[in-house]
């Protein structure tokens, strides 16, 4: 068994467990390749600062404090007890190469924190999965790569969430996925490399076009990955939550994690 040298995480907006019931041939054949949770669950609340904060610092809103209007206007704090994943991979290999593709510009601007040499795009959905490929193939030595789609979840707002619009938007972003997939099998990094996939809430919920709320359909999402070690067409034991992202990322990139993190390994998720 290859050791892992890199992750890349893909995000889909606002997807929550829907992708079951939409065409997503990318995403199905890393389900049949890797272990999948669709009954995996959200941050509260299920909104994506909240949410996307959990997934990056490893801890839950009440520590991280993040919400849509302070990532707008606010960078993350460099020396804030609750390091981002990048930070913590940053420490440990100071000269690895990071990069953060996100639709929703926030993420770049105050979630993730400005100071730690991260390579930051912000653009539409479509251009952004064709940067993310080219900068995959110009700098196949990445340690991690973050991807955030937004058109899921814009859909989920314009038509409601698990409609025919919304799944319309879900199959587009599996096909803007293969984009991304396509590169790293080009690039020969497939065989030593962790994808994670992963959306940040659902919606639908207590408002057909809103999320927020902990009604199920609002807090259930999907969360998989497909890599050395990771057993193929498995379920995870018990509920996954968003929050261990985090704890599996430097797990695979052979890193202790920060001690003030909340995020936990899930049993048995790799093969020892």
């Amino acid at each position: 068994m290859k050791p892992i040298s890199r992750v890349f995480i893909i995000g889909w907006d606002g997807a929550g467990s829907f992708v079951a019931s939409a065409n997503t041939p990318n995403l199905d054949r890393c389900v049949r390749n890797g272990t999948f949770d669709f009954q995996a669950q959200a941050a509260t609340p299920t909104i994506s600062a909240q949410c996307w904060g959990t997934l990056l610092h490893g801890v839950s809103p009440d520590k991280h404090g993040l919400t849509n209007e302070i990532v707008s206007h606010t960078p993350y704090p460099d020396g804030s007890p609750y390091p981002s994943i990048f930070r913590v991979v940053r420490e440990a290999y100071p000269d690895a190469a990071m990069a953060s593709f996100s639709a929703w510009y926030p993420i770049n601007h105050g979630i993730i924190e400005p100071s730690i040499g991260v390579h930051k795009v912000s653009m539409k959905d479509r251009d952004l999965s064709l940067a993310a490929a080219a900068y995959i193939r110009e700098h196949p030595e990445v340690k991690l790569l973050f991807v955030q789609f937004d058109l899921p979840d814009a859909a989920g707002h314009q038509y409601g969430y698990n409609t025919p619009g919304q799944l319309q938007a879900i199959e587009e972003t599996d096909g803007l996925t293969g984009h991304i997939l396509e590169a790293i099998e080009e690039t020969g990094l497939l065989d030593d490399s962790l994808l994670v996939f992963v959306s940040d809430h659902g919606g639908g919920g207590a408002n057909p076009r809103g999320h927020g709320s902990d009604h199920p359909m609002d807090k259930t999402i999907y969360w998989g990955c497909v890599g050395p070690g990771i057993p193929r067409g498995a379920a995870i034991p018990g509920t996954m939550s968003i929050v261990d992202t985090a704890a599996v990322v430097v797990r695979a990139l052979g890193i202790e994690p920060p001690e003030s993190w909340e995020s936990k390994l899930p049993e048995r998720l790799f093969a020892e």
